[in-house]
């Protein structure tokens, strides 16, 4: 007589095929009863019948509910899911999405695993309750990004999502002039101004874009 022997379950959830079913085939060769959705709704479908021990989720699944609202949702359910958020956000981008409403989630950022497998491990060192923090490394601009005031950091979120100064002076209710010196000073504070062969505006908006995700998501 066959006796089954007990199989760890991963539910993946990720909106880039591709990306899915590298991560769903790695953790079936490592033993693991993986299963992947591609939404948060597939997800809780699925959930339902597979009942995971571990949850990996990106943070931006293309849609609502996101992967931070698809864990806590979860956690409700099944308290005992782990939960591992893997995304090419930054960890202020996950925080600024609440990620802290999630008690004891991991964070990796996929820019700081090289290889399918070193995600693996990072889910075995969850599942044996030992938190994962892996996040690409810093950069003094993103340092500098962080350092900007509230009103300096909305700036260079309108201009990341493409608005013209005249449009950012109207959605803000102030002068032209007036956020012409604020983007200025917004490029100073980066380390972006001057040099000829610097495009001051473009690597502004790709810094903002690569730590906080997509701002037109917040217009």
């Amino acid at each position: 007589m066959t006796v089954d022997t007990w199989r760890r379950r991963v539910l993946v959830v990720e909106d880039h095929a591709l990306m899915r079913s590298l991560v769903v085939d790695a953790f079936g060769q490592r033993g693991f009863e993986a299963a992947g959705a591609a939404t948060a709704p597939d997800a809780l479908a699925l959930a339902g019948t597979f009942d995971p021990d571990l949850l990996v989720t990106d943070i931006d699944l293309g849609s609502r509910p996101n992967g931070v609202e698809l864990a806590t949702i979860l956690r409700a359910r099944s308290p005992h899911v782990a939960v591992m958020f893997l995304s090419n956000l930054s960890r202020e981008a996950a925080a600024a999405q609440e990620r802290s409403t999630v008690a004891d989630a991991s964070f990796v950022n996929k820019a700081a695993v090289e290889s399918v497998e070193e995600l693996v491990d990072a889910a075995e060192a969850v599942l044996a309750d030992r938190p994962v923090r892996r996040e690409q490394p810093g950069t003094d601009a993103r340092s500098r990004l962080l350092r900007l005031t509230a009103a300096q950091l909305e700036t260079t979120r309108l201009l990341a999502a493409g608005l013209s100064n005249a449009e950012i002076a109207r959605r803000r209710n102030v002068t032209v002039r007036a956020v012409e010196k604020s983007v200025e000073r917004v490029f100073q504070a980066l380390g972006f101004a001057g040099g000829e062969r610097t495009a001051p505006r473009v690597a502004a908006a790709t810094l903002y874009t690569s730590t906080f995700g997509d701002p037109a998501s917040g217009l």
